[in-house]
């Protein structure tokens, strides 16, 4: 594998380059843009872009360009598929359709990148989980618009789109994949069971308002909501003993619904969480780690998919958090990403893909000679 990481801004030229793969990351003024220049410098490779609340390359965290990373394998193939979002409720067939697609001889990934707006995260990964093949790992993220939340762009061999989900396929024996997701994030006040919700709408925890009782708990900050939700996610508390976090992102003063990136199953226990600056920066090392386990020698390539809530927090203090993703995985791999709505990943607990909030979420990649 061979990896080669570039900036383009409106107006520039790239060098040409050869690669089966190219993932562009940027601000959604500026992706929307950029692919008849990519497409130039490379013109058969496989492109997938997105928009994001913030591209990375190796520690720099940065807003104001496009992030290019180039990638050629020696062993591996790839095949991409896409569908539009009509509505979040056909979220879960395009799930169903883009893995039937991928499937094939020796799938061993599908790595995702999906509209952040109107897709339903926990019903797209469902999809994927049922019909990729058994062993196959899917990862990824929901694109951004930074802090904006107005419209998210995904595009596949083309200028990115609103409404689009990428999928694409690695193939062969020789790569190796490994995966890492952490939240950091710490629940505080007690455990309480979800009595009325609807998809990713919650409405009572323990036959009471659940607004009420989460404006309580976050005291003055209640006053900036729903701004202020992104620093105080929920921590879903499953039965096999995996622990989702959910963000929040609107409040409805008049039924007193709360409504989250992910869906809150009615009798789930959840607990209301908060971090500090190094919390988080634990998270992110712990999600380093367990990528780095998952794979068989020294990766060549990351891919970081953090949320944009934990940039948020994290503020001027955003780099720590590759910086800590570097010190772990070493000096070697190259390092790629954004800052998302939203995360796709499995959990520690179990292989299949889960919709993730307020993680940090690593990919790795090795291809053996």
């Amino acid at each position: 594998m061979t990896v080669e990481q570039k900036f383009w801004k409106p107006g520039e030229e790239l060098t040409p380059g050869q690669a089966h793969w190219v993932l562009a990351l940027g601000d959604r003024h500026q992706i929307e843009v950029a692919y008849p220049a990519i497409r130039k410098a490379y013109p058969d490779a496989i492109i997938v872009s997105g928009s994001t609340s913030g591209e990375i390359v190796g520690t720099e965290v940065s807003d104001d360009r496009v992030a290019v990373t180039a990638v050629s394998f020696s062993h591996t193939a790839l095949r991409a598929a896409s569908r539009t979002i009509v509505d979040d409720a056909c979220s879960h067939r395009i799930g169903v359709e883009l893995a039937t697609e991928l499937a094939g001889e020796d799938l061993s990934h599908v790595f995702v990148l999906s509209d952040g707006s109107g897709v339903n995260g926990t019903s797209l990964a469902k999809g994927f989980n049922e019909a990729v093949p058994a062993g196959t790992l899917v990862t990824g993220g929901l694109a951004g618009d930074g802090t904006r939340f107005e419209r998210t762009l995904v595009g596949l061999d083309g200028p990115p789109e609103p409404g689009q989900v990428v999928a694409l396929g690695f193939y062969g024996t020789k790569l190796g994949i490994g995966f890492g997701s952490s939240a950091g994030w710490a629940p505080f006040g007690p455990a309480r069971t979800v009595t009325d919700s609807a998809a990713n709408i919650l409405y009572e925890l323990d036959g009471k308002s659940a607004l009420d009782l989460y404006k309580r708990y976050l005291g003055e900050a209640a006053e900036d909501l729903p701004g202020s939700a992104l620093r105080f996610p929920l921590c879903l508390m499953m039965p096999d003993g995996r622990q989702i976090v959910r963000t929040i992102l609107a409040v409805n003063e008049e039924d007193k619904s709360m409504t989250f990136a992910g869906d809150i199953p009615e009798g789930t226990t959840v607990r209301f969480m908060h971090a500090s600056y190094e919390d988080l920066l634990d998270g992110a090392a712990e999600a380093a780690e367990h990528a780095g386990q998952r794979l068989a020698g020294t990766a060549e390539l990351a891919l970081l998919v953090s949320c944009v809530g934990r940039r948020i927090v994290l503020g001027e203090r955003a780099e720590e958090e590759t910086e800590v993703v570097r010190h772990v995985i070493g000096p070697h791999a190259h390092i790629a990403g954004f800052y998302s709505y939203g995360e796709l990943a499995p959990t520690e607990q179990a292989d299949w893909c889960e919709l993730h909030n307020q993680t940090m979420t690593i990919t790795t990649l090795r291809e053996a000679a």
